[in-house]
């Protein structure tokens, strides 16, 4: 199983020699990997079921997974997540917290270009954080540049990030899918400038995007086709036929209903990677009758987990406990035991709450993840057991992100998960998630949010995971999803596809297939 960690105190305080490590090359493949020379050549064709008609590259705008690939196809983040899950030195070369965690520095890599031939320097790293601190921004990365005081160039290739709170965790913020590196004063996100692998030649929101090779590319051993083209293709049918036709090279969110089938196809490969992925039934905690605990733990009990591993994931996953953290991450708290499915104790707590005969609007389309539909309709069947009417809205695919998610009562999402606990829970259930419009469930518990902060200032390794477990039960117990289970991450690529290790952060390799895969 890869698994993804978030980095504690002595990784990033007292382990920053490893951060030293040269980027690129051999150095970040796996044994087995390096036994297969990577290639040179080819035009790389993406099939991906996840991309809206609205979607965009300016860093604080993605969401979807055609912009998020297109993001790491032309552009850089100052660190790197490895598979594995490691922090690795991406366009800073090293970097050092302060005792209290307070103040980090950070080393730029020199003699690396834009791709319209500007120079990389401390600037413009002070300008990408800093988008992401404005007070308009929509940046899901704002929750996490609110403790920061100040960004600074305290050299051509030196940066120093002042933080009003000690965050031992910090540097993994600056591996998300939003904080990467555009020049200075550009405002024109769309056109793709960026230190990237690949320059941008096309890109048609929602329906098709088109790279080419960067022939100086900073990196050694990476960025290995000679194009990438992204296809939009929301139909799973449609992305299993061009995959078995040749049309596509690789395709994510594989329909688990039909694997069985896929795999008899001679030319096409399943990859599998256990991931910190979850499905979620998402309710409005600010808005009735879901602001009522109640009727959220009568909606927590009246699922049953493991069907929905069975039926949904066709046993791809794992059962999960209504909150995001599992085995993959450093503080999961394994004693808090998945909730069995309980229809008599759905319908008390539904009875507690003052209702009966409830019903129920389940908004739902495939956009969130391939048998989202299926799922919300066998959630209709358990849940009537219970005396709990829930009836399946299907909604139009295109712009449900925008539409329909953390807008209606109770609709379905799914989280990908984060590069560590802090930015999971931050990024999802925090005030500050809040003001971003990130926080999809509305949550606003004061002992949760305490929590948050505490864990980021303490150093001690045992009483900052006490404080992780306590904001899992949280949560759990509190919280507005029903999170009955984590699906692994499951593509489809073509048998001429090679690569080394897989990421489990995100599917196609973490996201960054284009720069870490090559062809046979």
């Amino acid at each position: 199983m890869d698994r993804l960690i978030g980095m504690d105190r002595r990784q990033f305080l007292a382990g920053t020699a490893a951060t030293a490590l040269a980027v690129g090359g051999a150095g970040l493949l796996p044994r087995a990997a390096r036994a297969a020379e990577p290639k040179q050549g080819g035009n790389f064709r993406i099939g991906t079921a996840d991309y809206s008609s609205a979607d965009s590259i300016n860093p604080a705008l993605s969401e979807t997974r055609m912009s998020m690939n297109l993001q790491w196809q032309v552009r850089n983040n100052l660190i790197e997540v490895a598979p594995g899950g490691k922090l690795v030195p991406e366009l800073a070369e090293s970097w050092e917290g302060s005792s209290d965690a307070k103040t980090w520095t950070f080393k730029l890599r020199k003699g690396v270009e834009f791709h319209n031939g500007k120079s990389f320097t401390a600037d413009d790293v002070v300008y990408s954080l800093n988008l992401h601190r404005k007070p308009d921004t929509k940046s899901n990365a704002k929750p996490f540049f609110a403790p920061v005081s100040d960004i600074k160039a305290t050299g051509p290739h030196e940066v120093v990030v002042e933080l009003s709170e000690g965050n031992v965790g910090f540097p993994s913020v600056l591996c998300h899918f939003a904080v990467v590196m555009v020049p200075d004063g550009e405002t024109d996100f769309d056109k793709g400038i960026g230190t990237g692998g690949y320059i941008l030649e096309e890109f048609q929101p929602g329906v098709r995007s088109l790279v080419k090779h960067n022939p100086n590319y900073w990196k050694a051993g990476r960025a290995h086709f000679d194009s990438v083209e992204i296809l939009g293709i929301k139909d799973v049918s449609a992305r299993t036929a061009a995959l078995v036709s040749g049309e596509i090279d690789a395709y994510n969110f594989v329909d688990l209903k039909t694997i069985s089938l896929l795999q008899r196809q001679k030319n096409v490969r399943i990859q599998r990677v256990p991931s910190k992925a979850h499905y979620v039934f998402c309710m409005l905690t600010d808005t009735a009758p879901y602001d009522d605990n109640n009727v959220r733990m009568a909606m927590k009990y009246a699922i049953d987990r493991e069907e929905m591993l069975q039926k949904i994931l066709n046993g791809y996953g794992t059962i999960g406990n209504d909150q995001p953290i599992n085995g993959a991450y450093e503080f999961y708290d394994p004693s808090l035991k998945p909730r069995a499915y309980d229809p008599e104790k759905a319908k008390f707590y539904m009875k507690k709450a003052g209702l009966s005969n409830f019903k129920a609007q389940l908004h739902v389309s495939e956009t969130p993840f391939a048998g989202a539909t299926d799922a919300s309709v066998l959630y209709r069947e358990q849940a009537a057991k219970a005396g709990i009417d829930i009836e399946v809205i299907k909604e139009p695919e295109d712009g449900y992100w925008s539409n329909i998610w953390s807008k209606v009562p109770f609709c379905v999402t799914r989280w990908s998960g984060r590069i560590n606990d802090d930015v999971m829970i931050s990024s999802a259930y925090s005030d500050e998630a809040l003001k971003t419009g990130w926080n999809e469930s509305h949550l606003n518990n004061p002992e949760l949010n305490k929590l948050i902060k505490a864990a980021r200032v303490e150093f001690d390794d045992s009483k900052r995971g006490e404080m992780y477990h306590e904001m899992q039960r949280i949560i759990s117990d509190e919280g507005g999803s029903v999170i009955p289970v984590f699906a692994d991450l499951v593509d489809a690529v073509s048998p001429k596809v090679q690569h080394g290790e897989l990421s489990s952060d995100w599917d196609l390799d973490g996201a960054r297939a284009s720069e870490r895969w090559w062809f046979s």
